[in-house]
């Protein structure tokens, strides 16, 4: 499928009820005569007909579906203390709900049932997760606390091809963006101005650079989806580049950005910066939740 092809027929594949091509247009980003023609082309080749897809467009859908989730939840969760103390971050509760249950759900709902736990402190706690989550695998990093977050990317790099990555500790406010489709690897940030925190630089819509602090930038979200090819090719990478001197100290998603740059092209997925939040400070978590406030 051509880029134009597969932004037309997945808005076909995932809408309820047939769609208009004044819709289409809106939802794939594309000028109407573009649609017009793209529609000709999928119905030519049997993958839509009376504006629904068909089972042949399906098929041609499956290298481009999300097949399995790799979730990072190694570390401690130093700046949330006191609660860390006791409870991995990501199990930690958010108005009732553990922060990773709400990444779980969302791949669940769009069909994501192969899911990769890689963890490391309080290990045993996230085995509580297989009463609501039986389908689970858990992945061991028994260096977490001597080396950065790219340890436990080495732990799972066999499983990085269709795959999302995400930092496990994230509070998933908008499950909208969490696709089931993508035709490229992409990485989620939203524009800032300013920021002090990892941020990226990006052309014609691929990120050309990662770093700490910048102004008309992209705030980084740590949810990225990798490709069959590209995410074969990081799980490489990453082996190499936490072999060489200093490569413990790195976080893992250094590797495709600086280490290995030039192999790689990541696409820029928008969100907001309301979609996906992350807790940092038990200060920030009593303002998102008053039960902690006493």
């Amino acid at each position: 499928l051509s880029e134009k092809q597969f932004d037309v027929l997945v808005q076909i594949a995932e809408s309820t009820g047939p769609l208009s091509q004044r819709q289409l247009q809106e939802r794939a980003g594309h000028s109407l005569g573009t649609v017009n023609s793209v529609i000709k082309d999928l119905v030519g080749r049997g993958l839509i007909q009376n504006n629904r897809i068909t089972p042949e467009g399906i098929m041609a859908l499956e290298p481009y579906r999300a097949k399995r989730a790799v979730f990072i939840a190694a570390v401690f969760g130093s700046r949330l203390v006191p609660i860390t103390v006791h409870t991995p971050k990501p199990l930690v509760r958010v108005n009732g709900k553990r922060i990773i249950d709400g990444l779980i759900d969302a791949c669940l709902a769009i069909g994501i049932n192969e899911i990769y736990i890689v963890r490391g402190y309080l290990a045993e706690q996230f085995d509580q997760l297989l009463y609501k989550y039986p389908m689970l695998k858990f992945l061991e990093n028994p260096i977490y606390n001597e080396a950065n977050n790219i340890a436990s990317a080495v732990c799972a790099r066999y499983l990085l091809r269709n795959a999302y990555i995400f930092e496990a500790d994230l509070l998933l406010r908008n499950p909208a963006v969490i696709t089931k489709y993508h035709y490229t690897s992409d990485f989620l940030g939203f524009p800032v101005k300013r920021s002090d925190d990892w941020c990226f630089t990006v052309r014609d819509g691929i990120i050309q650079t990662q770093k700490i602090g910048g102004t008309d930038c992209w705030q980084v979200v740590g949810i990225s989806y990798w490709d069959d090819q590209s995410g074969k090719k990081l799980g490489e990478h990453l082996k190499l580049a936490y072999e060489m001197p200093g490569g413990k100290e790195q976080i893992w998603d250094y590797v495709p950005f600086s280490v290995f740059s030039p192999e790689y092209q990541v696409k820029l997925r928008e969100c907001s910066a309301e979609d996906v939040l992350e807790i940092d400070t038990f200060k920030e978590l009593k303002a998102i939740d008053k039960t902690y406030d006493i």
